[in-house]
């Protein structure tokens, strides 16, 4: 989902004395960066790419940064660069759209000192609501795109990215994938720098730096006239790299597609090309007239491909190839071989499958059991609270991307009118309110609106790691910064709402209370559901869930919390819950939805207390 986001994986760690270690791609990022000198780094976090600013916080010569959302993050890295440091920004895919405005205004500005883009886009959607293609962006933005295929050249790529960057007065994408971003391979450590890195400062020029109509025509021309340079720079890449074999066959490929075809076609000459934008023409050409098949084949879109037939080459048709979905070497095979584009595998049949699932004791169990029962209509955003749209609650009706749950229910009220008072909920975390969710509200309050913002608060940026944001003041080094984090309730107030509440999300009664009069409210109404999130402050449960067989009736409402600690069980011809001990934490919500009191909290031993080591089982989701 845009979801995201996984749990952190191992970061590395600056100190060490091994001149060959294992990397993953976003480790290997942030060692590049390191080594080239990086001194800003900046990001959001979200899924493939969360773990870079992660790795980049341990390096301490670096200022590494979390933002309020992706736009904010490429802001302060452009500012950087203005002043004259080598800067990083790194967000994944739909993270590039939040940050369109100044990427492509960046294309005319240029910069002072070095600025990389890197995005992680996500072939199968395996935590995003979309699979879209980064690399248009590079086309659209008229902007330099790399495209590294292992944690080594992810690595030297940012020494060259830098250099790119510095060399033709341009910020450059580096372009990777969930695959390459996550998977890990041995990397030959560089040396750190020599001296700490320091920027140069800013230097006043007008006409570059100020965006007026009159300066932008002339910027667009200097823009043209540099894609012609890094077009001819990329000619003699060694990034860029033709390995000839049989002439029978010849592909054309880049990034982690390169990976895949090397594996099905270990024969056939490939050109590899590390710059996918602007390509280098008269290389691709001679490539072409090397070979007697020549093939493209890419992960996502056919970017490289309409490019080379547009330089006049003449290239197999590509329709066989899959563009919906994660390549394989085996995918790739089986759709050459047939002439038609392979479905997604359903996976090994060996495996069960395995739906996301949300935390036992997790303040949305009871959130969204209280939800189910109010016939509503809601308008989700993304978290893990997305997972509120799925059985046993079915309590989501909607979700599109970050801070869309206000607009999109705004929306719905005015298409409907008068027929949708006290029949609309919109949900956002407090973490998504604080990047993209606050426009919106200005505007829920400002064109009337008559519904109901339910703001899920946990205090973290939970589906992709805990990482701290400015509701909670935890900087991406580990320091508190001044004060406490925003009050959301006086930042509700001060937008224009009075109508605030905060519910206690474990005690189901209250819950639906409180969300029912919010709903019959004359007016705009936000009620905040408050508890720390499981992970974020784990604590071992003093009470667990009891099952008392003679009570119970089978009538399976427990179910309805829809918690992992409650397991389906057959007893004495009857549908019985089964409490798995490992997972409860005794929150009790399955208790107050059991009309037999066949369920009852009990005590647990302190000595069973003290030993356990105890952390919740977590099932994350990811943006």
């Amino acid at each position: 989902m845009a979801s995201s986001r996984t749990r952190n994986s191992s970061i590395t760690s600056p100190p060490t004395t091994a001149k060959r270690v294992l990397l993953s791609g976003n480790q290997a990022v942030a060692r590049g960066a390191y080594e080239s000198g990086v001194t800003v780094a900046t990001s959001y976090p979200g899924t493939p790419c969360t773990e870079i600013l992660e790795s980049l916080a341990t390096y301490g010569s670096i200022k590494a940064m979390w933002s309020a959302n992706e736009k904010v993050a490429f802001e302060v890295a452009l500012g950087a660069a203005f002043a004259g440091a080598r800067a990083l920004v790194a967000m994944k895919h739909v993270g590039l759209n939040v940050a369109a405005d100044p990427l492509f205004s960046s294309a005319y500005t240029g910069i002072n000192g070095g600025l990389v883009i890197v995005v992680g886009d996500d072939p199968s959607a395996n935590s995003s609501q979309n699979e879209q293609d980064s690399r248009h962006y590079a086309r659209a933005a008229k902007l330099p795109m790399l495209e590294p295929s292992d944690s080594q050249e992810i690595k030297d790529l940012m020494e060259h990215a830098f250099e790119l960057s510095e060399e033709f007065d341009t910020p450059v994408l580096v372009r990777l994938t969930t695959r390459l971003c996550h998977s890990k391979t041995v990397v030959e450590l560089g040396a750190p720098p020599a001296t700490p890195p320091r920027a140069t400062g800013f230097v006043r020029d007008f006409d570059k730096f100020v965006l007026l109509p009159r300066q932008a025509l002339a910027r667009h021309a200097v823009i043209e006239n540099r894609m012609q340079a890094l077009a001819e720079h990329a000619e003699a890449s060694k990034f860029n790299r033709s390995e000839l074999r049989s002439r029978e066959l010849g592909i054309v490929t880049a990034g982690m597609a390169y990976c895949y075809v090397r594996e099905a076609f270990p024969e056939a000459s490939v050109l590899k090309l590390s710059q996918t934008f602007p390509l280098p023409a008269r290389l691709i050409r001679k490539f072409a007239a090397e070979v007697d098949r020549l093939l493209v084949i890419e992960e996502l879109d056919p970017f490289l491909d309409e490019q080379i037939r547009a330089l006049g080459v003449k290239v197999e048709r590509a329709d066989w190839l899959p563009r919906v979905g994660e390549l394989s070497p085996e995918r790739i095979e089986r759709s050459l071989a047939r002439g038609t584009p392979q479905p997604l595998e359903k996976g090994d049949e060996q495996i069960p499958p395995r739906s996301p699932r949300i935390c036992a004791g997790c303040q949305y169990l009871g959130v969204y059991t209280a939800i189910a029962r109010l016939g509503v209509t809601v308008a989700g955003d993304i978290g893990c609270y997305t997972l509120g749209s799925l059985s046993p609650w079915n309590a989501i009706d909607t979700v599109v991307c970050m801070g869309a749950s206000i607009g999109t229910a705004l929306g719905m009220e005015k298409a409907l009118g008068s027929d949708s008072h006290g029949k609309t909920l919109a949900i956002i975390g407090d973490g998504t309110l604080l990047h993209s969710g606050l426009a919106p509200l200005l505007d829920f309050v400002h064109n009337g609106g008559q519904g109901t913002v339910l703001i899920m608060d946990n205090s973290t940026t939970a589906m992709t790691g805990l990482q701290g944001h400015s509701g909670n003041g935890t900087q991406a080094q580990g320091q508190n910064s001044a004060g406490k984090g925003i009050d959301l309730e006086k930042l509700v107030q001060a937008v224009g709402i009075e109508w605030v509440r905060v519910a206690d999300p474990y005690n189901l009664d209250e819950t639906e209370a409180t969300l029912r009069e919010a709903l019959a409210h004359e007016g705009p109404a936000v009620v905040i559901s408050r508890a720390p999130c499981l992970l974020l402050k784990p604590k071992p449960p003093v009470q667990r869930a009891h099952w008392n067989a003679e009570a119970c009736t089978g009538c399976g409402d427990c179910f309805q919390v829809g918690c992992v600690a409650i397991e389906p069980q057959e007893f004495e011809g009857r549908f019985a819950p089964k409490i798995n001990q490992d997972l409860c934490v005794g929150c009790t919500l399955c208790v107050q939805l059991c009309p037999e009191d066949a369920l009852k909290p009990r005590p647990v031993s302190q000595d069973l207390v003290n030993l356990n080591a105890w952390k919740p089982q977590a099932q994350p989701m990811s943006r």
